[in-house]
């Protein structure tokens, strides 16, 4: 039984949604969202608030609810407030600095420098020379992009030096037994 396929998504003011066959179109404050829906999952419009159905009770289609459900409510909270991934950077002498909102340069211990441009949609912020935020509407966008910066240097399980989220917990290894 999908229990978060049938939660009701509430519209707020301010956010325009349009359904054309399995299309649906989420304008919001900060741009605009589409998603292709599944072939037997319907979206419906009533009063302030869309609800997600799916006609039977077949494994496809219980597992298409939920996640379709899921992927309307990210569009209408990502028009309406958006997403950000918050990103820090451990190291001596690794650094990032902003070329732009949408252009980073990192300095990550390698013999040059990395420039890293931002794809459609996405904006950056950066606080400080070892802190970064990533900033868009598109959640699935957001997170691949944080992931790609992250992947410019993992963080090491030794010291714990190169790129990782904030927040994000490194497992340490001990190092080998000296005399």
């Amino acid at each position: 039984m999908s229990r978060i396929g049938k939660l009701p998504i509430a519209v707020p003011s301010g956010v325009d949604v349009a359904i054309d066959g399995s299309l649906v179109t989420v304008k919001g404050p900060k741009g605009t969202l589409s998603h292709a829906v599944a072939a037997p999952i319907t979206v419906e419009k009533s009063d302030g608030v869309l609800e997600v159905k799916r006609p039977d009770d077949h494994r496809i289609s219980k597992s298409l609810h939920g996640l379709t459900r899921t992927l309307v409510d990210n569009m209408v909270v990502g028009v309406t407030t958006g997403y950000e991934k918050k990103l820090e950077i451990v190291g001596v002498g690794y650094r990032v600095l902003s070329k732009g909102p949408t252009e980073l340069e990192f300095q990550l211990g390698y013999s040059h420098s990395i420039t890293f441009k931002a794809p459609e949609g996405i904006t950056f912020t950066v606080d400080g020379p070892t802190r970064l935020g990533v900033q868009g509407i598109d959640k699935q966008l957001v997170g691949e992009t944080a992931a790609n910066i992250r992947k410019l240097r993992k963080p090491e399980p030794y010291k714990g030096k190169g790129v990782r989220y904030a927040g994000e917990h490194i497992r340490r290894k001990v190092g080998k037994a000296g005399k």
